[in-house]
């Protein structure tokens, strides 16, 4: 067992793959079979309890505190205002007073009722619910309903696993790029850079939650999007390598700032990344004109290859010939014949007026055209050759440029419109929707921009709330390379922010007319400076004025119902439409010359002018709004033993109705008492609360035949079953035992 004491002493060493590697080839040499076996297994084991590659603290504990559960005897608390994870136990309570037990040290000490608050520490089996705080609902008729869900986003994908395992066709989240500027807590504290363990924490956190995340992904076709800077992308990489081993990943460099954010005595940053994860047959979907690129490229026709130099042939024929162009109207007037090896260029035949061109290199070296002298004619003749003054060194004065095969086949085909021609007889054509273009790891787009498509627009809606949101259309973009083809998709982030991702999902549904549903998870946090504010001021987490400014309350919800209803947080209307008008080539009206009698007169010219990226969406004004409905929750918890003798289904309530599909409006029971049974038509969902009712409920389900999801509480399993088997096509629970399983076995240990 020597072999396995060097494995264990060498595992925590920089070149512990390749220490590893070395030891299963010095095994393989073992004479005896058995030996050998055994070694090898044992090599196995102490291999798989340490990854390679990653290295950070995974198990950092990870605590939550939980504002909305009554303290009692034996609770466990923290201090507020303090470290979440310096925890104690209470002991007594004493009207508000609270003997608390500290759990390192046991020392005892006595606290305000309202200066503590009860912790969740990870791993713990928890029972959460969602209580519903508001609404905003601007499609009555519409079974379409976001939600946006204020939570701690562990204990969120907690829930959201149980509602919808496998049922996430996209997951964008933009977590915190852990900069050192305390721009994230961990264990309700900021961390900053003399933080030591900072990585680590960072990665502890993002490993718990995207470990949870990849349990709610479709494996069969979802994407996972993940946008990041330089500070943690490395680390990034190597997680979702590891958590996501086996399925396709890219990342993508997106341009956010063209004009750079200073790194002092560093380059300046214009981008950020997005790693993307794609399970299962998840594609890019070719885009379609998307309005990249509409101005047609003209190419030089001179080769530049040293391969293509004169005295080459292609085809058989020379490609070495003058190009007449004439010296006052820039216009090409003639194409010479090829010269014979011997010949020298000073000696062809003059055109008055007129300077002979040929491929020539600035450093003399004599190269071919692109095409043939008769290909050169044919394409003059139809106006796909022309003149530009060249802007190199000698021998040439003008260069020649002309349109590709695969363009002229666009303008055959009419993908490309060509609206007359130029002075010199060169055609005047563009694409009207955008040239189809593959999309490339390298986003340039104007509409990507930070600054005007995410600050301005985010300030436009509910003022300076809000540092850095993503660009509105940077988003849309992101998930619509996946989710174009799919009209009804179910899109997570569980990193919220400002409610970006939200927006631009409605945003795509207006576009193509899609049902694409958006659940939003953020905490409500407050800015470190509010927090500082508010503490000098008595006010603690928890307290009302602080959750009025945290982040949720504060950012998310606002933005989410003025873009919804059309305007800002003081009702006035938003200026301007969706279309993002960006100074590109497109028609306007000028002047054109007549190509038949090479007068001047009015008509369409193709010039930059003002024109929308997404011209499906110019005709959306911001103050339209968006034709949707969402719902605004907070994760709570339940008692356990309340929730089995069925004492919270009120409470439970739209936790049903989210996972049968967050269809309609979110329901809710008027009276204090627990009717029967609950057939909700509108939200094609049904509850049967008494199981003695059974008859009565089989026989009103029976006459809704729209409804797919049926919830049955019994705590018999044999009637359980007998219950549904004629729900065959139905997606059936029991309750309470469906719910309480889920949470005793999905805790994250």
């Amino acid at each position: 067992m020597e072999l396995i004491t060097i494995l264990k002493k060498r595992r925590s060493q920089k070149n512990e793959v390749e220490t590893v590697a070395l030891l299963q080839d010095l095994i393989q040499q073992i004479d005896d079979p058995t030996l050998r076996d055994r070694i090898l297994q044992e090599t196995d084991k102490l291999i798989k309890q340490k990854k390679f590659g990653l290295v950070f603290e995974e198990h950092l504990p990870e605590c939550t505190p939980l504002y909305d559960v009554p303290i009692r005897v034996g609770s466990k608390v923290a201090l507020k205002t303090g470290y979440v994870s310096d925890i104690y136990t209470v002991v007594k309570i004493d009207s508000d007073k609270v003997l608390c037990d500290r759990r390192e040290t046991h020392e005892q000490k006595i606290f305000k009722l309202d200066e503590i608050v009860v912790v969740a520490e990870f791993g713990e089996p928890i029972y959460p619910t969602l209580k519903l705080i508001d609404t905003v609902e601007n499609a009555p008729d519409s079974d379409l309903w976001h939600t946006l869900i204020e939570a701690d986003n562990y204990h969120a994908l907690q829930l959201l696993e149980y509602l919808y395992a496998e049922k996430v066709d996209c997951i964008y989240i933009d977590p915190p790029y852990n900069t050192g500027a305390k721009d994230w807590k961990y264990n309700n504290d900021y961390v900053d850079s003399s933080d030591a363990y900072r990585h680590s924490k960072w990665l502890s956190m993002m490993e718990k939650r995207l470990k949870l995340a990849k349990k709610l992904l479709n494996p069969e076709d979802s994407v996972l999007i993940v946008t990041i800077d330089e500070k943690e992308y490395l680390h990034l990489g190597c997680l979702l390598e590891e958590i996501f081993s086996g399925e396709t990943m890219q990342m993508v460099s997106i341009t956010i700032n063209p004009s750079g954010a200073k790194r002092d005595n560093l380059f300046s940053r214009s981008d950020e990344y997005a790693y993307i994860i794609l399970f299962g047959n998840a594609q890019v979907v070719h885009p379609k004109g998307n309005g990249d690129e509409r101005e047609v490229r003209w190419w030089y026709l001179r080769r530049t290859d040293y391969a293509s130099r004169r005295g080459t042939v292609k085809g058989g024929v020379a490609q070495f010939y003058p190009i007449y162009v004439d010296d006052k109207t820039m216009k090409i007037v003639a194409i010479g014949e090829a010269l014979k090896p011997e010949q020298s260029r000073f000696d062809v035949p003059a055109i008055e007026g007129a300077t002979p061109v040929f491929p020539v290199r600035d450093d003399g070296v004599e190269m071919n055209w692109g095409i043939k002298p008769e290909e050169a004619k044919l394409r003059l003749d139809a106006g796909y050759l022309r003149a530009g003054n060249y802007k190199g060194k000698e021998p040439q004065k003008y260069v020649i440029s002309y349109l590709t095969g695969g363009i002229i086949k666009d303008i055959d085909s009419g993908k490309v419109v060509v609206e007359g021609k130029n002075p010199d007889g060169s055609v005047i054509a563009y694409y009207p929707t955008g040239k189809d273009k593959m999309p490339t790891t390298n986003w340039q787009k104007p509409a990507h921009d930070a600054q005007r498509y995410g600050t301005n627009i985010l300030t436009s809606i509910i003022g300076g709330r809000f540092s850095y949101p993503k660009s509105l259309y940077a988003v849309k973009d992101s998930i619509w390379y996946f989710l174009k083809e799919k009209p009804n998709a179910l899109v997570l982030d569980f990193f919220a922010g400002s409610g970006t991702t939200l927006h631009a999902i409605n945003l795509l549904n207006a576009e193509d007319g899609g049902c694409r549903r958006c659940i939003l998870v953020t905490n409500n946090e407050v800015s470190l400076a509010e927090a500082k504010a508010l503490a000098a001021r008595g006010i603690r987490p928890g307290d009302e004025e602080w959750n009025k400014l945290g982040i949720a309350r504060y950012v998310t919800w606002p933005r989410t119902v003025c873009s919804i209803e059309g305007h800002d947080i003081n009702g006035n209307p938003l200026n301007g439409n969706y279309g993002c008008d960006i100074e590109q080539y497109g028609e306007t009206e000028g002047e054109v010359t007549d190509p038949e009698t090479g007068k001047k007169i009015r008509g369409k010219v193709y010039k930059k002018v003002k024109l929308p990226v997404y011209p499906n969406l110019a005709d959306l004004k911001m103050s339209d709004g968006f034709k949707t409905n969402a719902a605004f929750f907070k994760l709570s918890f339940l008692d356990k033993t309340s929730v089995a003798l069925g004492r919270q289904f009120r409470e439970l309530l739209p936790v049903l109705w989210m996972k049968g599909g967050a269809i309609g409006k979110c329901p809710a029971l008027e009276s204090d008492g627990l009717p029967e049974m609950l057939i909700l038509p509108q939200n094609k969902m049904a509850v049967l609360i008494d199981e003695i009712y059974y008859s009565e409920f089989d026989a009103e389900l029976s006459q809704h035949p729209e409804i797919q999801t049926v919830f049955i509480v019994t705590n018999s399993e044999i009637a359980y079953r007998s219950m549904i088997r004629a729900y065959d096509g139905k997606d059936c629970y029991q309750l309470y035992r469906d719910y309480l399983d889920n949470f005793r076995i999905n805790t994250g240990r």
